[in-house]
């Protein structure tokens, strides 16, 4: 009987190494298994595994360098040294899924990379579809609810990851969920994006990410460089190891991790018609008095207010003509980045790794 029972035992030992053998992924290939082992009247069962092969990873350079630009060239350049397939002139997220769609074969892709230059407070340069609006939350929800944005066939799976190297993106918790929503498919896929400014072709490191810190002031009405650094030295106490007058002041990274300041602009159109209305078309002779009526409509507030942009730091035109009142309001804003250094050890930024919960997030 010890016999019969010290040989059943052997046999269980090896069918569950043999079992988690045939889990082992493989550098080309993942494996989803549930298999099981169940002991029923003494007998050892195992389910089958399926094997799922995946396709190489891929890269969208969803975009072109303007002038002296050259945020695109460098990313190419860096995932193309890194072995990866680049795939040019996919300027919308119609050609990127219809792209998918049609080169996707019987496999899925594993990582799917869209390189995209952005900024969390105007959206995305990617176009929703092929010369449409440019992304943001509203536009791509929009474009979904309307069905012109193509499905996405069966060329992901619920392990396969949507890559955004796209600025800030993962904060933006309406657009991240729209396009979550944007890449529906039978098995829904996983879209990551960092917190940070991805940045590509830096003098020191072709690829790193760097912590931005805002400040605003009304287009062609700057205060100047020092009230500007004391505003947001004010606006970010923790921060105080970066002298904000000589970021401000810096255009560029001259040392590995030092900070340096880019600049962009926010612009605001609004159009009301009173024809047919019992409201009178208000008359302003002062941005004041722009500000206070903006201030009295709760829906104009709410705007400003997901920008996350006081109104008093925009440059505020208005126009009348006939029955139509149009105000215009636009926005300088520096952005102070920091890059990120390693802690410890020689002085060099932290790599952009996308399976790193600290530098990416996923939804």
């Amino acid at each position: 009987m010890k016999t019969l029972l010290k040989k059943s035992a052997i046999l269980f030992s090896f069918i569950i190494a043999l079992t988690l053998c045939l889990q082992c992924d493989n550098p080309e290939t993942k494996k989803e298994s549930n298999t099981k082992v169940i002991a029923e009247n003494s007998t050892p069962i195992s389910e089958e595994v399926k094997e799922i092969v995946y396709q190489k990873p891929i890269v969208f350079i969803a975009g072109f360098d303007k002038g002296n630009e050259t945020f695109y060239s460098t990313a190419r350049k860096y995932f193309k040294e890194k072995g990866l397939k680049v795939v040019d002139g996919q300027y919308s997220l119609e050609e990127i899924i219809l792209w998918l769609n049609e080169n996707g074969k019987q496999h899925p892709y594993n990582e799917i990379h869209i390189v995209n230059k952005s900024n969390p407070y105007k959206g995305m340069n990617l176009e929703t579809v092929v010369r449409g609006d440019k992304i943001n939350a509203q536009t791509l929800r929009r474009t979904i609810t309307q069905g012109t944005l193509p499905k996405l066939r069966n060329v992901v799976n619920s392990n396969s990851k949507i890559i955004f190297h796209a600025s800030g993106l993962i904060e933006n918790n309406d657009l991240i969920s729209t396009l979550k929503d944007a890449f529906h498919a039978k098995e829904n896929p996983k879209v990551i994006a960092s917190p940070y400014h991805t940045i590509f072709g830096g003098k020191f490191s072709n690829h790193y990410l760097a912590k931005p810190y805002y400040v605003f002031y009304p287009t062609a009405n700057s205060p100047g460089k020092m009230d500007l650094s004391k505003e947001i030295a004010k606006k970010y106490p923790e921060e105080t190891e970066i002298d904000w007058y000589n970021a401000l002041n810096n255009e560029e990274e001259r040392y590995v991790g030092e900070a340096y300041t880019t600049q962009f602009t926010i612009p605001i159109l609004w159009e009301f018609d009173f024809h047919n209305t019992d409201d009178e078309m208000p008359k302003f002779t002062s941005q004041d008095q722009v500000m206070d009526w903006i201030d009295a409509h709760e829906e104009l507030t709410a705007e400003l207010k997901k920008l996350k942009v006081p109104v008093d730091k925009f440059r505020w035109n208005w126009t009348a003509k006939n029955s139509k009142l149009i105000i215009r309001g636009r926005t300088s804003g520096l952005c102070v980045l920091k890059p990120l250094v390693k802690p410890y050890g020689d002085l060099k930024h932290i790599k952009p790794d996308t399976n790193n919960k600290r530098l990416y997030g996923m939804k």
